[in-house]
């Protein structure tokens, strides 16, 4: 097998240097609780990290051809300056801070500017255009950092009692809008930072279950679990920025999902504080008890109340881990191998495979090749060429394996049969090494195209195998549509990310130029894409769930009865709204 290294390179981010290799703990935003970490107010990640392009000589001219952006002609906007936001007054007319103070201390309630716009939103591309623009119609009132799961359950107790709107927060990376306040309520709104609530707090070891609080960010957890020889195997694009609880609140999936499990696998049981008293969902093994609450919690966006604490199942961290990269000729043959692979004995860690489009992306961010690394890969394509490739057509794919060195061992031949069964090739562990170690970075990438009025977002959807290819075929023609309406030239690229016995995930990228309206822009591809998945048999999300982007199909996802029982359900356990209202159903 070839080593492509180099060729298939992810986008390469520049960093500061540290002397703390924990940076991923490093707070972007001055707030008040200087000890939770929070992303820059304006944008994804921390300050001094970001994506560069000039040594990638391919990338350049990539971006010219998919959206018409000369990168060496724009200049990039300077970062926003908090200073010039206009944001408005707290409601709070010291009546809620007085509750909630008496629960927490006065330390941990703030109605400091800054904690409140970093609270107001996510980091979807509508929450990021309009915070650099100042769009700030109703940011929280209050912002409160209970420190432990006794506080939260008196603070939710005290402040729903005052009729107050309780928003839970954990590491701001939501981009569904599940974050962000309804402009028009009047009543005084508080997020409820869960962030110091982030410690593992038991390990019961002959079940493989770790009793984790909910504000524990994905390196803070996964270390405290690594150092006791285990992992949660849960890995979203958003790790390094998102919490344990809300990946329950929002149903998360992560990259090694093919073999541990979604997060609906993964949590056993789970904490959650309500205005009556403390829901504890213990986590057996299986139950027959009804309707199953957990599944209610699960993807529930702080509807039924603040997660505090969640049982997770762990694993001990494998012998060995290695993932290898394939080519395949064309994406019918990297789809047909995922099904097959996923119907087979096989039991990779990662199934994953892009697009022409998105390959040829990949493709656009690796460095110059020099030397023999360059020699081998023009030696490649001229292989590949002279058996009948359409290298135009070319996709790339990556394949995980874990566990002791002979079960990796006997997984990776199995799946190489199902590979060369369809055409596809091996590559080599190189490629793999570099996406494991760049695979939470990308999203640097949407901040750099936006700095230079340059949309970039995602859209996901799950099908049956069945339904996947024609899903794939309209989003992509929706979205060409929607860019012919606006008169702008765009660009619309797609991996399979998960895969299961009966489907998969299809994770699509866009991006076009901006014209004078943002967010209506954004509005008519999203719209177009998200549609497109409805018309098809896809879901309307497969991991970022619903918030207010997505509500608008849900009647298509569960039916109209269906948003009627969700109606009814949140009309009982919440009869006043003050439960993050609005969000999935209104």
């Amino acid at each position: 097998m070839t080593d492509l290294s180099d060729l298939v390179e992810p986008p390469e981010i520049e960093r500061e240097p540290r002397a703390d290799a924990a940076e991923h703990a490093h707070p972007a935003a001055k707030t008040a609780m200087a000890d939770v970490p929070h992303m820059k107010w304006w944008g994804w990640g921390v300050p001094g990290v970001a994506f560069h392009f000039e040594d990638k000589p391919a990338f350049a001219p990539f971006v010219a051809k998919a959206v018409g952006l000369d990168l060496h002609a724009v200049a990039p906007l300077d970062p926003p300056r908090f200073e010039g936001l206009q944001v408005p007054a707290s409601r709070d007319d010291g009546r809620v801070r007085s509750a909630a103070a008496a629960v927490v201390g006065e330390a941990a309630v703030t109605d400091d500017p800054m904690d409140r716009v970093v609270h107001t939103y996510g980091k979807s591309l509508r929450d990021l255009v309009r915070v650099r623009a100042g769009v700030l119609p109703r940011t929280p009132d209050l912002v409160v950092y209970p420190g432990t799961e006794d506080e939260v359950q008196a603070l939710v107790a005290a402040l729903v009692g005052e009729d107050v709107v309780l928003i839970p927060f954990g590491g701001g990376s939501n981009i569904a809008g599940s974050l962000e306040p309804d402009p028009a309520e009047s009543r005084v709104v508080v997020s409820v930072d869960v962030g110091r609530l982030d410690r593992l707090l038991d390990i019961d070891e002959a079940s493989g279950l770790a009793r984790i609080q909910a504000g524990a960010l994905g390196p803070v957890l996964e270390a405290q679990l690594n150092e006791r020889g285990w992992t949660i195997g849960h890995f979203p694009d958003s790790f390094t920025h998102s919490t344990l609880g809300g990946w329950v609140a929002t149903r998360s999936s992560g990259m090694q999902s093919d073999k541990y499990g979604d997060i609906a696998d993964i949590a056993r049981g789970m904490r959650v504080a309500r205005p009556g008293g403390l829901l504890d969902v213990r986590p057996y093994p299986s139950a027959s008890t009804g309707p199953s609450v957990r599944e209610l919690i699960l993807g529930s966006e702080g509807r039924l109340g603040v997660i505090t604490e969640v049982t997770v199942q762990v694993h001990r961290v494998p012998a060995k881990r290695v993932i290898h990269a394939y080519f395949f000729p064309n994406w019918s043959a990297g789809l047909a191998a995922m099904q097959a692979i996923a119907a087979s004995d096989a039991h990779p860690t990662v199934t994953r495979v892009s697009d022409a489009r998105e390959t040829g992306f990949s493709l656009a961010t690796a460095k110059e090749s020099k030397g023999l690394s360059g020699l081998a890969q023009k030696g490649l394509m001229a292989v590949l060429k002279r058996r009948g490739w359409d290298l135009d057509e070319l996709c790339l794919s990556f394949i995980g394996y874990e566990g002791e060195p002979d079960h990796v061992g006997r997984q990776r031949k199995a799946v190489e049969r199902i590979v060369k069964r369809h055409g596809g090739i091996g590559v080599g562990t190189g490629p793999g090494v570099l996406y494991d170690q760049k695979k939470f970075d990308t999203p640097y990438l949407r901040d750099f195209l936006l700095d230079r009025g340059t949309a970039g977002d995602v859209s996901e959807t799950a099908a049956p195998w069945s339904r996947l290819r024609p899903v794939y075929d309209r989003a992509i023609a929706a979205a060409e549509e929607a860019y012919t309406s606006l008169g702008r030239q765009g660009w619309i690229m797609c991996h399979l990310s998960h895969s299961y016995h009966a489907g998969a995930c299809l994770y699509f990228t866009f991006a076009f130029v901006f014209g004078d309206d943002p967010v209506g822009e954004y509005d008519v591809v999203k719209t177009a894409v998200q549609q497109a998945f409805a018309d098809e048999g896809g879901s309307l999300s497969h991991h970022h769930g619903v918030g207010l982007e997505h509500a608008a199909w849900m009647p298509d996802a569960v039916s109209a009865e269906g948003v009627g029982v969700l109606r009814g359900l949140f009309a009982a356990t919440d009869p006043g709204s003050n439960l993050n209202p609005a969000k999935i159903v209104r």
